[in-house]
């Protein structure tokens, strides 16, 4: 049952008799109280979570190709810096990726275009 059904079940007892004044303010204030009190976890995930999409936006926007450590284009040496795993690493996972599934030469191509170069 949901706030709004519950502040109705109270009114209409309150309406016919079954609450006081007094008891009906109680218990609404009581309920709405609960309702705050479990909307609050939802509300502080929201903010953290945009907090989170701002960084990774950040980030992204941060992204640029490597002039030092290159093999082709810079792409791996870019997303090595970029995310903290080792540029080698990036570059395995693009090889796997052409080989399995066939999109990793794809992928970098592109990255390769539209990924600025560092300064």
């Amino acid at each position: 049952m949901n706030l709004a059904d519950e502040i109705k079940r109270l009114h209409d007892l309150h309406q016919s008799g079954a609450l006081s004044d007094a008891e009906f303010a109680q218990a609404k204030a009581k309920l709405l109280a609960m309702d705050a009190a479990e909307a609050a976890p939802f509300q502080s995930n929201r903010a953290n979570s945009s907090i989170a999409n701002n960084d990774d936006l950040n980030q992204l926007n941060h992204f640029r190709r490597s002039k030092n450590d290159q093999w082709l284009g810079g792409i791996c040496g870019g997303l090595g810096r970029s995310t903290g795993l080792e540029s080698w690493i990036w570059r395995l996972i693009f090889v796997l990726f052409s080989f399995y599934f066939g999109v990793g030469v794809v992928l970098y191509i592109l990255a390769w275009i539209f990924v600025p170069e560092e300064e």
